[in-house]
């Protein structure tokens, strides 16, 4: 997981394995619990849209990823482990 600004705003990153790439969460509008090892993100986070037609749905708590069964990739209604972030 990654801390950054974003248009003056606190977020947070995290790589999601199901779409393979970086879901970024603004910190006013969820609720984050400060631990970046085994983060937790309420309420549930919703990416869509963008060039690859992303639809992915999950909850992101106590560094796990429960997919929700309305994502559009193979993790759909699987839960794992958050991820190191990929090398670059």
């Amino acid at each position: 997981m990654k801390a950054h600004e974003t248009g003056g705003q606190p977020s947070h990153c995290f790589w999601c394995p199901g779409c393979d790439m970086a879901h970024c969460i603004n910190d006013t509008m969820w609720s984050f619990n400060g631990d970046l090892e085994r983060p937790t993100f309420q309420p549930s986070v919703l990416v869509q849209g963008g060039a690859a037609d992303v639809h992915c749905h999950s909850f992101v708590t106590d560094g796990r990823i429960q997919f929700l069964t309305d994502s559009r990739h193979a993790l759909a209604g699987k839960t794992v482990d958050l991820p190191d972030w990929p090398l670059t």
